[in-house]
């Protein structure tokens, strides 16, 4: 593995926790290990691993940009992610509002309903 897979597991680990990971990589086959390494690499040890800026402003860009392409499947795990890198209800409310205004209406409705859903969860499991 490469210095940059490497950073980006700890950087994984460090935003979408240690149980998400696990699981991931338990799930991992070799069809698409390829492909799982290069999302380490590129996402977590390239993307995430900058301290460019926060990872509480990249949180809210991650949501807003999956919001606003539709990518609605990975909201709920950077939902979850907020409460690792500081992003509150308010910056991600505030970051669907952006898809609102940029992306469309429908798109950021359906990004709330998402979010509320998996804050629900969140709480009902004391998270």
């Amino acid at each position: 593995m490469t210095n940059r897979y490497d950073t980006g597991m700890q950087v994984r680990r460090k935003v979408l926790g240690d149980a998400h990971v696990d699981r991931a990589e338990a799930n991992k086959q070799p069809f698409d290990q390829q492909f799982q390494e290069m999302i380490t690499e590129t996402a977590w040890g390239n993307c995430w691993a900058s301290d460019a800026i926060p990872d509480r402003e990249r949180s809210m860009l991650t949501l807003a940009l999956l919001a606003a392409t539709g990518n609605f499947e990975e909201i709920p795990m950077h939902i979850r992610a907020t409460a690792r890198t500081g992003a509150t209800k308010e910056d991600v409310a505030q970051a669907f509002m952006h898809v609102a205004v940029y992306a469309g209406v429908p798109k950021a409705n359906h990004a709330y309903k998402l979010a509320k859903q998996t804050y629900a969860e969140m709480e009902a499991q004391g998270d």
